[in-house]
């Protein structure tokens, strides 16, 4: 859902906030953007309360590229990714009830930065990542149980940065790094 294609007066909720941070991010990191013109752009989009509050600040910058976004839901049952599957950008999963079982160890991951949007209701969630992966879990928030990761005592340099983010109700999260 992008805020350009959404009613103009409709408020600004966090995920179409941070989708915004994250195209503005992009584009800087691409090199469509200064340094100045992007702290007043994510200005703009930080404090936009309606849609079309956020119209300025991505105004301009380049489409997204398409296979960049994909979102897997499912009510009950599992939902599992595993051996050489193409990463998207960024990667949302919802379930309200189930498994969720990613594992990126073989996956084919083309961008240095994955976003990884979890929406989850109960049930179990195990995430495998690359074991020279950088894992972000700062923007992840849990609620019955506590998330389960220990980053590696000595990280690998140059492997890919994943984002973990959104929320789990009843459910436990377990990331581990691969260990092959």
């Amino acid at each position: 859902m992008s805020p350009l294609t959404e009613d103009p007066s409709s408020l600004v909720g966090e995920d179409d906030r941070d989708m915004a941070v994250h195209r503005l991010q992009e584009a800087y990191a691409e090199g469509h953007l200064s340094h100045e013109e992007m702290d007043e752009r994510l200005h703009q989009a930080l404090t936009a309360k309606t849609h079309g509050d956020l119209v300025p600040a991505l105004a301009a910058l380049p489409p997204e590229k398409p296979g960049t976004t994909a979102t897997i839901t499912a009510f009950s049952g599992r939902i599992r990714r595993r051996g050489e599957w193409r990463v998207p950008r960024v990667f949302k999963v919802e379930s309200a009830f189930g498994k969720v079982r990613l594992n990126l160890s073989r996956a084919v991951i083309e961008h240095p930065v994955i976003d990884i949007r979890l929406h989850l209701g109960t049930g179990k969630a195990t995430i495998i990542v690359p074991r020279d992966a950088v894992v972000d879990v700062e923007h992840l928030h849990t609620g019955w149980k506590a998330l389960l990761y220990q980053p590696p005592p000595h990280p690998r340099p140059g492997g890919p940065k994943i984002r973990i983010s959104g929320g789990m109700g009843m459910g436990r999260l377990k990331i581990r790094h691969a260990r092959r």
